[in-house]
């Protein structure tokens, strides 16, 4: 029937094509986390005062 690299060969081509269809929207996705998290930095208070302050 296949052999083992039609069968590569047929992954290899719905991982490009899944790829680009979700493409956008995981980068989207990836940069909104990524400004969620430099927003909670920010905003994170710094380290308790120690006994000595």
């Amino acid at each position: 029937m296949f052999g083992l690299s039609e069968l590569g060969v047929v992954l290899v081509v719905v991982i490009v094509v899944l790829a680009v269809k979700k493409g956008p929207e995981l980068a989207r996705s990836a940069g909104r986390a990524a400004r969620i998290l430099k927003a909670e930095r920010k905003s994170e208070p710094g380290p308790p005062p120690g006994p000595g302050s």
